[in-house]
């Protein structure tokens, strides 16, 4: 089964759909954007129910719907992995780091790190700490972009890489945090809607039963698909990679930034507990979508469309739903990357202009004018560096990509976050 080479009207017309309301949001976003507070943190105005599916939407990546999906369709058991690790890090975030975070900074976790230590070498350690996970990330979302686009319009994938960078670069640009939560917003409720029915028809092939959907999995592919060893063989890497995925999601830049566009710490906690909810919901789907694409489509069919599995999600919603399916599938998909690369732009901006340019170039005595000026300059640089990267790193699995981030945020940002929070000696 492979996908059909005419252009999806239904996916065209989702497309032009979510674009046309995100930059009506931007529109009227901008009328409120006039200082750095509101382009970096939304005014601090966002409500505990907005800020928590935002936070579900900046999460619920391209990784989540697409990556881990295909996954779990050419690896099996192994997929879950990934689903868990993404899932476990939340009551982390919401016990140890969302209320501290609140309290103690203005627009990036560096504002933390930095408060006990040597202001000028930390805030360039974790600035590029911070932008080093945001381009692993990026890199996923584009990748993941580049192949839908190419999938429904037969676009080149450059192209729509292209597409992708500057479209996302008109809403952040002048539409800042506010225009990128509402974004978000919209995206975790087409996400969740649109994750949960496709699941709901594949379940239906097989009576609404789970078990019965696992059986013929094994039947097609061996029981080996509901063991583990198919990704990860050693025990270590496995423990490893659950390490890297929990505490990851504690010291991703672009989580964490969330927790400034709150009033107050109270409501940070509150927002992390919806997120959290929203979130556990959507990888119990994406367990069932990649075992539903493992069977209903095939290895061979997922692989002949993109070698890293990243295309199962859209092909599999072909298979249970037409092109009409295949058509919204794809739109919301495209809705998710479009969201997250908002979301991961304005917090590499952020480390650009907070930590690197008014911290250390400026030493604090940039004005309001010029550290806005400058956010939005990092902003237009960061979209150019996705663009880049994202045909750079063509035909990766998406999932494995964000892997990367979540070390790196796992094992540096993470620790350093921490000592500066619970412990008095850290100096």
């Amino acid at each position: 089964m492979t996908p059909s080479p005419q252009p999806n009207i239904i996916a065209m017309a989702g497309f032009g759909l979510f674009i046309a309301l995100s930059l009506l949001i931007t529109w009227l976003a901008a009328r409120r954007t006039n200082s750095t507070e509101d382009f970096l943190a939304a005014g601090r105005s966002v409500t505990g129910w907005q800020n928590g599916l935002a936070l579900a939407g900046d999460y619920m990546s391209a990784a989540s719907f697409l990556g881990i999906a295909g996954l779990v369709a050419l690896s099996g058991f192994d997929g879950l992995i990934y689903s868990i690790g993404f899932l476990v890090g939340w009551p982390v975030v919401m016990f140890l780091i969302a209320e501290p975070l609140r309290n103690l900074g203005r627009y990036t976790f560096t504002d933390v790190v930095a408060f006990r230590l040597q202001q000028t070498p930390v805030r360039v350690a974790s600035a590029f700490g911070g932008l080093a996970v945001v381009a692993f990330y990026l890199i996923a979302q584009m990748v993941g972009a580049g192949n839908l686009i190419r999938l429904l319009f037969g676009l080149q994938y450059e192209v729509a890489i292209v597409i992708v960078g500057l479209v996302m670069l008109a809403y952040v640009l002048f539409g800042g945090m506010l225009a990128t939560t509402w974004v978000q917003i919209v995206k975790a409720v087409l996400l969740l809607g649109g994750a949960g029915l496709l699941a709901i028809l594949v379940l239906a092939r097989f009576s609404m039963n789970p078990l019965a959907l696992f059986q013929e999995a094994t039947r097609q592919y061996g029981d080996a698909v509901l063991a583990p060893g198919q990704l990860v063989s050693n025990p270590l890497d496995a423990i490893s990679l659950g390490i890297a995925l929990m505490f990851g999601t504690a010291g991703l830049p672009h989580i964490l930034m969330r927790f400034y566009t709150v009033p107050d710490a109270r409501t940070a906690r509150s927002s992390v507990a919806i997120a959290t909810a929203v979130i556990g919901v959507f990888y119990l789907f994406t367990f069932i979508l990649g075992f539903g694409a493992m069977v209903l489509v095939g290895h061979d069919a997922i692989r002949a469309v993109d070698a890293g599995g990243n295309m199962a999600a859209p092909l599999l919603a072909e298979v249970v739903g037409g092109q009409a399916f295949l058509g919204f599938i794809s739109a919301v998909a495209f809705a998710t990357i479009l969201a997250v690369v908002a979301g991961l732009t304005l917090a590499g901006a952020a480390a650009l202009s907070h930590d690197i340019w008014v911290s250390v170039v400026r030493k604090g005595t940039a004005s309001e004018r010029e550290q806005f000026l400058v956010a939005r300059g990092s902003t237009v640089l960061l979209a150019f560096a996705s663009i880049g990267l994202g045909i750079v790193f063509k035909g990766q699995n998406v999932a494995y990509m964000v892997g990367l981030a979540f070390a790196i945020a796992a094992s540096a940002n993470f620790p350093a976050l921490v000592l500066s929070v619970f412990w008095k000696p850290c100096t």
